[in-house]
């Protein structure tokens, strides 16, 4: 089963006015004076901070992804207010998605990172989310990234296929562990290549921590054997000798730190887990929020510093406006839906 997710989204609304005869004339003008204020008070967002919420602990690919959106533009003066990161962990993001599309519908001020597990969480059986980026705008699909599977440096394991044949023999022999919830993202990375090695998924011990930095503090701490992740968040600890990356789930080789890895196909696994990350807002989010951050966004990716930071992240930049991203995320429900299925875990 290969999975591949990205995504896109939103558009926005031209007002124009018009009026006539000689009484109309007078409702005319004050008709465009009211445009006028409205255009002026359009042009004052944002007014005052905005927070971006990594819906996750801290050192994990959403933390990074927020804070790497707030750094380059404050560095490129595309957002000249200040922008707060804050990580509000919990269930995979399901804590906080309950939240914000309850309390935070018309809240042009917070925004949050995400990635397929808005989708995933939303349509798992156990542990799910009764919302989804229906409860949300859309705003932009940033990056693509790629599952990996890990190891710590001092593991026996130096590849994915004795790895896989241990697991075989026994599916409770081994911890694996991952920064979301059962039955998502982190989850269907790990357990996909032994899915398709022929493993009982249900069968093999997965322990969820909230976020990445947690999960991997757990597999350097010994509290687990394998972790399942994206790549881009392996990247420092796989500079610092820390742990050992046995296998990405991506087409090709990936670049930088990861360029001696082999692909889970590559060692006979024929699996692919791709990761888009976007950026959202509230549900009800006024049309000059909107075109706002449709064109911040749409000129960050092309800035020498966003590329800059892609590259150090080991990224790969994927950006679709509003329209495209909502658009996919329409088509990836049902993808994601059908990849639960297989894997009984649909809800």
């Amino acid at each position: 089963m290969t999975t591949s997710l990205k995504v896109a989204s939103i558009g926005v609304l031209a007002i124009s006015l018009a009026a006539c005869g000689s009484t109309g004339s007078k409702q005319a003008a004050s008709d465009n004076k009211g445009t006028e204020q409205t255009q002026t008070a359009s042009s004052n967002y944002p007014d005052k901070t905005i927070s971006l919420i990594a819906p996750s602990g801290a050192g994990g690919g959403w933390d990074m992804t927020a804070r790497t959106i707030a750094k380059v533009l404050s560095e490129t003066k595309l957002v000249e207010k200040p922008i707060t990161v804050e990580n509000k962990p919990g269930g995979g993001g399901a804590v906080f998605m309950a939240e914000y599309a309850t309390k935070d519908v018309k809240d042009d001020y917070k925004l949050f990172v995400n990635s397929p597990p808005i989708l995933i969480n939303n349509l798992k059986k156990d542990g799910n989310s009764p919302f989804g980026y229906k409860d949300t705008t859309p705003l932009a699909q940033l990056t693509k990234d790629y599952g990996a599977i890990a190891v710590p440096a001092n593991s026996k394991y130096n590849d994915l296929k004795s790895l896989l044949d241990d697991l075989k023999a026994d599916p409770t022999k081994l911890t694996v562990a991952g920064g979301s919830a059962p039955g998502s993202m982190d989850h269907l990375v790990s357990i996909l290549p032994a899915f398709k090695y022929g493993i009982d998924p249900k069968k093999i011990k997965y322990v969820s921590y909230d976020g990445g930095g947690e999960a991997m503090t757990a597999l350097l701490g010994g509290n687990a054997d394998v972790l399942g992740t994206d790549a881009s968040s392996l990247d420092q600890y796989l500079k610092a000798g820390k742990i050992k990356v046995l296998a990405v789930a991506a087409p090709e080789r990936l670049g930088g730190s990861m360029k001696d890895v082999p692909t889970m196909k590559e060692q006979g696994i024929d699996a692919e887990f791709m990761i888009w990350r976007g950026i959202f807002g509230p549900k009800e989010m006024t049309d000059d929020a909107k075109k706002f951050w449709d064109d911040a966004l749409k000129k960050m990716v092309d800035t020498d510093e966003w590329k800059k930071e892609v590259e150090a992240n080991n990224w790969q930049t994927e950006y679709k406006n509003a329209d495209d991203f909502k658009a996919y995320l329409e088509q990836q429900e049902t993808q994601v839906k059908d990849m639960l299925t297989a894997l009984g875990m649909q809800k």
